[in-house]
């Protein structure tokens, strides 16, 4: 690909964005508990022998934290036009 971006943001953000999604769907569970969730799968997801999760060497990191989508997709876009 001529545009690789590898999506991130603090463990917080993310909690805080799944808490509202389970929310959304009726499910009520605390911050701390859906972070600590979180983590224990990233630890699995970035430590596994098969298929680690991991950045690729050519990617460019864009740290979500504090986003909105459509800053998000802004931000994507214009990586992906600069690089035309």
């Amino acid at each position: 690909a001529e545009v690789k971006i590898f999506l991130t943001a603090t463990a917080e953000e993310r909690a805080r964005r799944r808490q509202i999604d389970l929310a959304n769907q009726g499910h009520e569970v605390a911050q701390s508990e859906v972070q600590a969730r979180l983590e224990r799968r990233d630890t699995y997801d970035s430590t596994r022998e098969a298929s680690p999760l991991e950045a690729a060497a050519d990617a460019e990191l864009l740290d979500t934290t504090g986003l909105s989508i459509e800053q998000v997709v802004d931000a994507i876009v214009e990586r992906v036009e600069a690089a035309r």
